[in-house]
């Protein structure tokens, strides 16, 4: 009998564990290489029962198929940027298609709670952080809360945009207007996000004070300069009630409340009254719904006006573009035209009209005492017409300037002013203005719906 002695036998028990046998191979049958198998194995599986074969389709790692929500916030996280500018111009747009008058109930209550859910999700944002776990209530919510943020800042934005677009006039209230276009488009840029809550909180602070100063004329019946105060007033109690809120939340950091919520809120409510006293600001809620320079105003019956003017010029005569707006022979005034809007219920107002001449030695100077029109008809879709003229007049560039009381403007109008070379009779093209047609209408046209509207019906034939 001979015995075989093991080499290098293990000498303390640890190193004397019990190894699975290996199973015994037919020396026929091919073995595959399963070095790669057993690597796999002892990374990702745990230890196998001895004599425990393991099939190679268990060794592959499977991932989950992803589910159609799963790919599609795959889809958003590739196309963040464009998913942020895609809602912020649908809030724009959606505007642009909706935006009525300034006194219509549904726009303002719809206003009212875009700011009530738009100051929830910023007040939410500061409660409950980056790295904080909303309640189980805002979980699947949440993850929408950038792309409502951003819609609710471009449609409450945009509206009043356009609302000071047709209130406004000259240089300084469309800059203005621009301002407010440049702030929602450095909303999207990725240097003014990094500010995170500063940024947000001057567009907040704007958007709370714009809706007062649209809305109190409305609800008051009346413009000036303490309306708008009263406006600034209840922004900056806004911000202050926040500011005290957020406060609670974090006592230990008085700084970054001071730096993030009170600074750039109370200055923008400081910006908005520094530009209206300067009459950056156009005057809400009126505004010029028409306006244009003749040669006579006529009104031949209630509520229709006849519009004459002389226009020497044709489109398909260049040389023509550029002659006077006006041309006049002796006698001639100016008429300006205009037709004003104020919400309904408004009271009586004053408005000024003043004629400018810009003078080749002094530059743009006064040409009279202006005239005061007391405006007493207000809220109808037509607006208030009135005119006004002045006599003497000179070739050269003149404008006449429409302002409010105290000086606000809300309407100005750049025309010139030329002699007539011409010896025949003039032939006046007239344009007719009635109570429900914001714009005049062409002589002809207006004598066509006259006529059909004086059409009697047609009897039915007797059977």
């Amino acid at each position: 009998m001979v015995t075989a002695n093991r080499q290098n036998a293990p000498q303390s028990p640890d190193e004397a564990a019990d190894v699975p046998a290996a199973p015994a191979v037919d020396a026929n049958v091919p073995v595959a290489d399963t070095n790669a198998a057993v690597a796999l194995t002892d990374a990702v599986l745990p230890a196998h029962a001895p004599g425990v074969t393991v099939d190679p389709d268990d060794l592959v790692d499977t991932a989950k198929t992803p589910t159609l929500l799963d790919k599609v916030q795959q889809f958003r996280a590739r196309h963040e940027k464009w998913e942020m500018a895609l809602f912020f111009f649908g809030g724009f747009l959606y505007d642009v298609l909706t935006i009525g008058r300034i006194d219509d109930t549904l726009t303002l209550v719809q206003n009212f709670g875009y700011l009530l859910v738009l100051t929830g999700l910023l007040l939410l944002e500061q409660r409950y952080p980056d790295g904080v776990e909303p309640p189980k209530f805002l979980v699947k919510v949440w993850r929408w809360r950038e792309d409502a943020i951003h819609f609710l800042f471009g449609s409450l934005l945009s509206a009043f945009m356009l609302l000071l677009f047709k209130s406004s006039s000259g240089a300084l209230p469309y800059l203005f207007v621009a301002g407010i276009f440049a702030l929602l488009a450095a909303n999207e840029l990725p240097v003014f996000r990094k500010l995170g809550p500063v940024m947000r909180m001057v567009l907040l602070s704007l958007s709370v004070t714009m809706y007062f100063i649209c809305l109190l004329p409305v609800v008051l019946g009346r413009m000036g300069f303490w309306v708008f105060l009263l406006a600034v007033a209840l922004g900056s109690l806004s911000i202050f009630g926040m500011m005290r809120l957020i406060a609670r939340w974090r006592p230990d950091d008085s700084r970054y409340v001071l730096r993030n919520v009170a600074v750039p809120g109370f200055g923008v409510q400081a910006a908005l009254l520094g530009l209206y006293v300067v009459g950056v600001i156009p005057p809400l809620p009126v505004s010029v719904q028409f306006a244009g320079i003749y040669h006579q105003v006529e009104r031949v019956s209630p509520g229709v006006y006849h519009l004459s003017s002389v226009d020497a010029r044709t489109w398909y005569k260049p040389w023509t573009w550029g002659d006077p707006d006006f041309l006049m022979q002796t006698g001639d005034k100016p008429y300006y035209f205009f037709r004003i809007f104020a919400p309904k219920h408004f009271q009586s107002y004053k408005v000024r009209v003043r004629w400018y001449f810009d003078d080749p030695q002094k530059g743009w100077t006064t040409y009279g005492n202006g005239f005061v029109a007391d405006v007493s008809s207000n809220g109808t879709d037509g607006g208030y017409r009135y005119y006004a003229t002045t006599s003497n007049l000179k070739p050269g560039k003149w404008r006449v300037v429409l302002e409010t009381e105290d000086g606000h403007e809300i309407h100005r109008l750049n025309f010139t002013a030329g002699s007539d070379s011409s010896s025949g009779p003039r032939t006046f093209d007239v344009d007719v203005s009635t109570l429900k047609d914001v714009k005049p209408m062409p002589l002809s046209e207006w004598q066509e719906r006259a006529a059909a509207s004086a059409k009697p019906t047609a009897a039915p034939k007797a059977k």
